[in-house]
């Protein structure tokens, strides 16, 4: 006989609590093999495809294209079992989900802690309808509708409320619970054996400040009909204005600027630079034959390089604050950051142990991870971790900007297109070509001082590049 299993999304890791739906890649009914990508989703990192431990016939779905689920919400169940004609015993049929088809293997390298031997199998109970085990061969597949997963309702739909203990374990999801006026005996748990979490509770009081928030619209609906909304901030706005959801990318993007520029005290200064020389030695560069040639040389891999030696110079910038122990933490390694902007929006992929490559090793991850954020295959690893960021703005035709710190880092260097512009050179105006460079650092790990001279010498390199000979 078949055993129903129920795949819940994974933990992607990075801190991620929650995704996005993107696309279904199978259907119920189909078959599937251990380890098979079944679904889509996007998280505020990246685009993920999610494999499933278990082999066999998916019997479900839960949730449409689009819709956001927590982690630890089910995805799918799929019936898993012998092949027919092979001998069973009943006792076999208990086996856990290893023994029953699964690998274990979910999501590897995205944070999934939990070893296959402590997955639970699903309890009927739990579900908004009845599954019964059923062979997975023999009789034909009926392909099921696509169900709602369980924990996306955030209340009970029915009037009776049940007796006896409360699923709750944390103090903490009582009292939020008791501060919202939510009836824990009408929520139904996400946690294993029906437990109540914390993100049930927030779907519920979510749940209910949007139905307040609808019938009040729908009070004020004849009223508004002939007045004019107002926005915020006193302007008139439209009738048929539209509304875009602040998430995935977009709402990533949003909280880590607002926490910035909520957290960081920042600064910026700037200088402009003669790039002539870095110019030409880049073709002399890309110009080399023999056994001297190599991979060409991007303006991005030279000023990533000078950043890393200058980083050297000055490492209170490659750090980091503690606001809680109120310390600054100085860091090691440095892995640099550099923003790329995609059709998802702006990402930012890092650059591992920048400090230890040179030149062509820096360009060539640069130019694969550039390649990954443009077809959307990026992890959520190659998207954090980094210590310090280097933004060249100037591909979008800018001379000067004062970015944003990418929390919790501690500085930003921003480079801005490199133009001809009259220049003194050597007692002489002469036509040169000149870049805009500006530094934005956290003020609490250093002062103006230090954040000068890191970018004088950046100015410095980028002048006279043999300035880095010293530190090759």
């Amino acid at each position: 006989m078949a055993q129903v299993l129920e795949f819940k999304l994974p933990d992607l890791g990075e801190g991620l609590t929650e995704a996005e739906i993107v696309r279904w890649l199978v259907e119920v009914g189909d078959v599937v093999a251990i380890d098979q990508p079944v679904v889509e989703v996007e998280t505020a990192k990246a685009m993920v495809e999610v494999p499933c431990p278990y082999g066999g016939v998916v019997t479900a779905r839960f949730g449409e294209e689009g819709t956001e689920l927590p982690v630890g919400a089910p995805l799918l169940t799929v019936a898993v079992g012998a092949p027919e004609g092979s001998s069973g015993s009943g006792e076999d049929s208990g086996s856990d989900p290893e023994s029953a088809g699964g690998s274990g293997n979910v999501l590897v390298g995205y944070g999934t802690g939990a070893p296959a031997a402590r997955r639970r199998r699903i309890r009927p109970d739990r579900l908004d309808r009845s599954v019964t085990e059923a062979p997975v061969s023999g009789a034909p597949v009926v392909k099921a509708p696509v169900l709602e997963a369980p924990v996306v309702k955030a209340l009970v739909a029915d009037a009776s409320v049940s007796e006896g203990p409360v699923p709750v374990v944390s103090p903490l999801v009582r009292r939020l619970a008791r501060q919202h006026d939510i009836d824990l005996r009408r929520l139904a748990g996400s946690g294993p054996d029906g437990l109540i979490l914390r993100a049930d509770v927030d779907r519920a009081i979510r749940t209910a400040e949007e139905t307040a928030t609808a019938t009040a619209r729908a009070a004020q609906a004849p009223v508004q009909a002939h007045v004019p909304a107002a926005a915020p901030n006193g302007v008139a706005a439209a009738v048929d204005a539209e509304r875009i959801p602040l998430r995935g990318v977009r709402g990533a993007v949003a909280d880590k600027l607002s926490r910035s520029r909520t957290e960081i005290p920042d600064a910026t200064c700037w200088v402009d630079a003669d790039a002539t020389e870095l110019m030409a030695v880049r073709a002399a560069m890309n110009a080399a034959t023999g056994p001297s040639a190599g991979p060409k040389v991007s303006v991005l891999a030279l000023l990533a390089r000078i950043c890393t030696a200058a980083l050297a110079r000055f490492p209170e910038l490659n750090s980091t604050v503690d606001t809680e122990a109120r310390e600054i933490v100085r860091l090691s390694g440095v892995h640099l950051g550099f923003a790329a902007q995609t059709e998802r929006g702006l990402v930012v992929p890092v650059v591992r142990d920048a400090h230890t490559r040179n030149v062509e090793s820096i360009g060539a991850e640069i130019a694969r991870l550039t390649e990954l954020a443009r077809t959307g295959k990026l992890s959520p690893a190659q998207l954090t971790g980094g210590t310090f960021t280097l933004n060249n703005y100037g591909v979008f035709g800018v001379d000067g900007s004062t970015p944003i710190i990418n929390h919790p880092e501690a500085a930003m260097l921003g480079v801005g297109r490199i133009m001809p512009k009259p220049w003194v050179h050597q007692g002489e105006l002469a036509v040169r070509q000149v870049v805009q460079l500006s530094l934005t650092f956290d003020h609490r790990v250093c002062d103006g001082g230090t954040a000068g001279g890191f970018l004088r010498y950046v100015a410095d390199c980028v002048e006279q590049p043999a300035v880095l000979l010293r530190t090759l």
